[in-house]
């Protein structure tokens, strides 16, 4: 593993991502900057100890035992502090998938949020029934799969009909009716009045992405090839993807860098997820990569500039302030592309 990419930065910062008094973004620096193994010894140390710190800690202890957070049932709110939420920020901060309250809330979430169509859907009920198959969507269908895939549910079978659901909707293949919030295929989406959703392609592309290749249907293959062309459709520094209800520019919230990550894509994320797919040094992406090398700060520090401060169970970070976790996402694809 070279060290070319670091000729972007103004400074180092892997010695700062690198401090044990962050033990979550210490474990995931050394896997992914310094390419440690999981079973380095390192690396099972800080992951240990990341579940005894917060947010990690402060997440699991506000759990109940039964599996979900503020109230039972699909868990869509109260946003951000509801059970979704709380699963997918736990899949980001890297929490370890042999923790049984981990495995709790997967249940808890595989047994309260499919719909009848098998997409994740949204709801806010406080009844433990499953949502309608009307509230299934792209963004949360790809943020909880990918939870789930990364947690170690791969093989659940919920969770393949969720990524079946999502490939079908992507390419529009054997689909017998469209419901309202997923009116059609290529990522089109009700919220975006029926237009193909960015934000959405984002999170489907990132639950795909999680499955090892070896395991990717054909279906899935097609899927992911069709998303990567989507996403490389436009400049991502840019962001003028397709957009509805008379808007002729790009939501703020795509050029504000931030950690962790709900329903809201940026910048930064439509370079991960296309690293993560092996398309990192696509030259489509040269012009977004220079704008994220821009981003920085003269010690090679990115700011969270989208932090869900006061809104998530635990603080994770502060909002505009230098951030660990955005600046080892900015690395991490840096470092894919090389240059």
């Amino acid at each position: 593993m070279t060290d070319d990419w670091l000729s972007r930065l103004s400074s180092d910062p892997r010695p700062w991502l690198l401090e044990e008094s962050d033990p979550a973004v210490r474990a995931q620096a050394l896997v992914r900057l310094l390419g440690r193994s999981a079973g380095d010894p390192e690396v099972v140390e800080a992951r240990a100890a990341a579940m005894r710190a917060d947010p990690i800690k402060g997440i699991l202890d506000a759990m109940d035992p039964r599996g979900f957070w503020v109230k039972p049932g699909p868990g869509y709110g109260p946003k951000y502090t509801g059970t979704v939420w709380n699963l997918m920020f736990l899949e980001q901060l890297g929490a370890d998938p042999d923790d049984e309250r981990v495995q709790t809330a997967c249940r808890y979430v595989l047994d309260h949020t499919p719909t009848a169509i098998s997409g994740f859907g949204c709801s806010g009920s406080h009844l433990e029934r499953l949502p309608p198959p009307s509230s299934a969507i792209h963004c949360l269908n790809g943020n909880l799969a990918r939870a789930a895939i990364r947690f170690g549910r791969l093989d659940d079978p919920r969770v393949q009909a969720s990524v079946d659901w999502a490939a079908r909707t992507i390419l529009g293949e054997d689909v017998a009716r469209w419901y309202a919030v997923t009116p059609g295929p290529g990522f089109a989406c009700g919220v975006n009045e029926n237009l193909p959703c960015a934000w959405g392609a984002v999170k489907e592309m990132r639950a795909l992405a999680a499955i090892p290749s070896r395991r990717r249907t054909a279906r899935v293959r097609r899927a992911i090839a069709f998303g990567v062309e989507f996403l490389l459709s436009r400049d991502p520094a840019e962001a003028d993807y397709p957009m509805g209800y008379g808007n002729t520019r790009p939501s703020s919230s795509w050029f504000k860098l931030g950690f962790p990550s709900g329903y809201v894509a940026d910048v930064l994320q439509v370079l991960e997820v296309l690293a993560e797919l092996g398309h990192a040094r696509d030259p489509r992406l040269e012009h977004a990569l220079a704008w994220l090398a821009n981003q920085q700060d003269d010690r090679g520090r990115w700011r969270n500039r989208y932090a869900y401060a006061r809104k998530t169970t635990v603080p994770i970070e502060a909002q505009g302030k230098p951030s660990k976790w955005v600046t080892l996402r900015a690395c991490s694809v840096l470092q894919a592309a090389g240059r």
